[in-house]
């Protein structure tokens, strides 16, 4: 188990629930647009998911929802669940976490006119709507709406000045939690034979030739939809981290960097995406590897040649490349956006 993109993206759709509580607003309504126009604008903006809708050919045409789209379309359930009191939220947030696991067994084939629905809501896979149009769900949004719901029913204890402690230990208790729960090995993790993209994760985890592998297992919790085990072990050290974080100043040290970042997050996300992209062709062809494909669209859905690929080492290099060269950039668009605060348009990007 190593520490990759999709281990933060619980923490994103946490985070995503405390800003709509925490951001200015008069009216619901006037929120519950704001968060519904989101859908299209995210979807658009990111490049992977504007590439999965443009393959197409006279065979089929694919649309993904990937972690952009599904954090767009939780964004949309979100407008209609603001109107709800914030205690309600935490009840429903939590709720769904703790139980969606329940909702495993469920027989996809069973459920008749609903399918395509529940391949959407919870189970990961491909929605055929005609013989040349397909929907692949990578990332259900269940459990992702209980995620951004709890996370808006915790933006309510930024509120209160015993805020440090109260997240300490309420990410302690999940990270206590999940070993419990994993310990317990009956539930939490799906079962062998449910319907995930890596189906090698699902199920009780097991001993191993080694104690090393043994920890490894422990550790490999489903992330396509992310179970409840993997839930409790990414939001609880999370949270924990948070309550710490919160007495550094934003002048302090190593946070004056962070901090670039954490004010032009979407400018580092859509400009990363393409360095990245240009990084690993030129890396390629250094190393003598296949990079033609990486000229095409449709690399975004299809796998990459048998021949072609990186140890973690160089992968943790070219992230810490790619941090470095993208620090002045975005440092430069946020001392813009402060210079620029009557340019509103900025503050979509």
């Amino acid at each position: 188990m190593v520490i990759t993109s999709a281990h933060i993206q619980p923490i994103v759709a946490l985070i995503a629930g405390i800003v709509i509580l925490l951001m200015p607003r008069f009216l619901n309504l006037i929120v519950a647009i704001y968060l519904a126009a989101n859908l299209a604008y995210l979807y658009v903006l990111n490049p992977v998911e504007v590439a999965s809708v443009s393959v197409s050919s006279s065979v089929a045409t694919e649309v993904a929802l990937r972690f952009m789209g599904q954090l767009a379309v939780s964004f949309m359930a979100m407008a209609l669940l603001v109107w709800l009191p914030v205690r309600w939220m935490a009840a429903f947030g939590i709720a769904m976490i703790l139980f969606h696991n329940l909702l495993d067994g469920i027989d996809l084939a069973a459920l008749a006119v609903f399918p395509r629905l529940w391949t959407v809501l919870h189970v990961p896979g491909m929605v055929t709507f005609t013989p040349h149009t397909h929907l692949f769900v990578g990332y259900p949004l269940i459990p992702w709406i209980g995620v951004m719901a709890a996370g808006y029913a915790l933006g309510a204890l930024f509120r209160r000045p015993d805020r440090r402690v109260l997240l300490f230990w309420i990410g302690f208790a999940a990270t206590v939690a999940f070993f419990i729960v994993r310990g317990i090995n009956h539930y939490g993790n799906g079962m062998p034979g449910d319907r995930t993209i890596f189906p090698a994760t699902l199920g009780p985890w097991h001993v191993q030739r080694s104690f090393v592998f043994t920890i490894l297992s422990f550790f490999d919790t489903v992330k396509y939809p992310p179970s409840l085990d993997y839930l409790l072990m990414t939001l609880g050290p999370a949270l924990i981290l948070l309550a710490l974080l919160d007495r550094v100043t934003a002048e302090s040290g190593p946070a004056r960097i962070l901090v670039v970042f954490g004010r032009v997050p979407l400018f580092y996300y859509v400009i990363h995406i393409y360095l990245i992209h240009l990084l690993a062709i030129v890396v390629a062809w250094v190393c003598g590897q296949p990079y033609a494909w990486l000229w095409q669209i449709t690399m975004f859905v299809q796998g990459h040649p048998a021949n072609y690929g990186h140890g973690l080492p160089v992968v943790y290099l070219m992230w810490a490349i790619v941090l470095v060269m993208l620090y002045y950039p975005c440092r430069w668009y946020m001392n813009f956006k402060a210079r620029h605060r009557d340019w509103s348009w900025l503050s979509y990007l």
